[in-house]
Order: structure tokens, then C-alpha cells, then sequence
């Protein structure tokens, strides 16, 4: 490998694709999860809260697997993320139209979902069948939110992942540079999915619970994964959506993409251009994602 390359937010150099081959190599007998947790540990590749990042990992293993640089053993056991490509059942859920004032619902109740949540097959049965992107799951750092009314009612669902890899507006924005956007990309986060259930008809509900986020994600991120968020950003296909309820709470329009995938780091793939948003945390923000 002539130059090092950024897989999963870490740089890989000839030495550590070396060094993968030699462990498959001396440790035939070993699963894809053991290597996996093995390349953590030697990595001390760990999240802000010390636990090891084995899904990254693994997810990184197979990127270098299909790129042709490895070799992985068979897999042994269904993959934890095998429902990636299964339909998601809907659980059954209250469609009842809601037309009415704001106040009428409140207070809104925002719960984060977890991977053990009893919540989460309805998080993501109803994104999947009402979003019109769908969903299937989600890997990385990421938060779910689930927003009920006052009687515990669903009212919309708020998904927040990885940002986008590059962004011309929003990188120009923040003054990041390829090295420094590569340091600090983990202290912004993608609204990916935000979705007001379509039986839900209340004025101003959209904007609403988007600052009722804004106003506590960051010390949920920090909980969760024991470094802070500087930013949000998300990223409004202008064909379908105005964008009204972002800029209502305040989020800050930055320009349009290039017709890029947020994951399109060879400008192979062409998709409709969309509108860049982004919402500081903190005051100085810049400061904490160009430092």
C-alpha cells in the first residue's frame, strides 16, 4: 500500500494491514468477532466512555476484505446486524389523527432509545414505514430519540449518527481543513432521520421538538459516550422539504451539497443536491471542532 487511508475514522497505514494479515495468518482458529476485539485491544481503539469500538472494527475489516486487502474466515453466526437487510415489522401503534394546538399536547415526553429499549422495534418499525428514506440500522455513535405527547402518545422519531464525511459548505464554514476535519469529525453529529408521525397535523410541532433536543443532546452524547458535541448538521432534500422547522429553531443554512452521498469520499456517486444546516452547540464552537 503506497499511501495510508482513512477507514472508519482511522488511518491505516501499510504496517497495520501488515499486521491484520499476520494475525489471520497465526490465528486460523480465531472468529471475526475475536479478531475484532483483538485488533481493539492492541489498537487501544476504544470510545470516550473506554469501551472497546468492536463494531467499528469489524465494520473496518470488512471494508478491507472487499477492497481486496484481506482475507476474513468464514462468518460462524448470524451477523448482530443481520436485519439490515430484513423487513422490519411494525408494531401496532395508535393512528388516530392529531389536529391541534401545541399546547394541547404538552408536555412532550423526549426518551432516548436504546439498543435494549423494548421501544426499539417501534423506533424503528416507524421510521422504516413512514420515512420516506426508510431504516434499517444504525452503526457508529449514534442517539435515538422517541417524542410521545402528554397521554404518551408517539409523536416523532429523531435519529443522530455519524456526520458527514466531507461537506464543502460546512467544512468552509468551519474552517476545517482534511487533518483537522479528520481529528474532530466525532464532535458533530447528523440528524439523519427526523420524522413527524403524518397522522400528526400541530402547528409548530416540528420546531418545538427540535429545540427540546438541541437543548439536552449534548449532555446525552456526553453520557453515553464521554466526549462532548460542539455541532449539529443535517441535510434537507429541497425536491421534497423547505426546511421551515429547521430554520425556525434556528439552525443556520449553509449552502447546497454537490449532488454527493455523505459517504462519497470518490465523487462516484450522484445523488440530488440538498440543503446543508448546521446548529451550534456551544458559543464558541469553532474553537472546540478546529482545536
Amino acid at each position: 500500500m503506497e499511501a495510508s487511508m482513512v477507514i472508519q475514522g482511522r488511518s491505516l497505514n501499510a504496517k497495520d494491514i501488515g499486521m491484520i494479515q499476520d494475525l489471520l495468518a497465526e490465528h486460523g482458529d480465531w472468529g471475526r468477532t475475536r479478531l475484532s476485539k483483538e485488533l481493539c485491544r492492541l489498537w487501544d481503539w476504544r470510545n470516550g466512555v473506554g469501551r472497546i469500538k468492536d463494531m467499528a472494527a469489524r465494520t473496518l475489516l470488512l471494508k478491507l476484505e472487499r477492497m481486496g486487502r484481506i482475507q476474513l474466515p468464514a462468518s460462524r453466526g448470524k451477523a448482530p446486524n443481520s436485519f439490515l437487510n430484513q423487513d422490519l415489522p411494525l408494531i401496532e401503534h395508535d393512528t388516530t389523527p392529531i389536529h391541534c394546538s401545541l399546547a394541547d399536547l404538552q408536555p412532550l415526553s423526549v426518551e432516548i432509545i436504546s439498543p435494549h429499549s423494548p421501544e426499539l422495534p417501534l423506533f424503528n418499525g416507524l421510521l422504516n414505514c413512514y420515512h420516506y428514506l426508510g431504516h434499517r440500522n444504525t452503526v457508529g455513535e449514534n442517539i435515538r430519540y422517541l417524542l410521545r405527547d402528554r397521554v404518551g402518545q408517539p409523536l416523532a422519531c429523531l435519529l443522530f449518527g455519524s456526520a458527514a464525511w466531507k461537506c464543502a459548505a460546512r467544512d468552509i464554514f468551519i474552517g476545517w481543513g482534511p487533518a483537522l476535519r479528520e481529528r474532530n469529525l466525532p464532535f458533530l453529529t447528523n440528524n439523519t432521520r427526523f420524522l413527524i408521525l403524518p397522522w400528526v397535523t400541530v402547528p409548530h410541532l416540528a420546531s418545538h421538538i427540535l429545540s427540546s433536543v438541541v437543548r439536552r443532546i449534548r449532555s446525552d452524547w456526553q453520557a453515553k459516550y464521554g466526549h462532548p458535541l460542539y455541532a449539529l448538521e443535517t441535510f434537507v432534500d429541497r425536491d421534497r422539504f423547505q426546511g421551515t422547522c429547521y430554520r425556525a429553531a434556528n439552525w443556520l443554512p449553509l449552502g447546497m451539497t454537490r449532488g454527493r452521498t455523505r459517504n462519497d469520499r470518490h465523487n462516484c456517486i450522484r445523488v440530488s443536491a440538498k440543503e446543508v444546516y448546521l446548529y451550534p452547540l456551544i458559543k464558541n464552537f469553532r474553537r472546540g471542532l478546529c482545536g
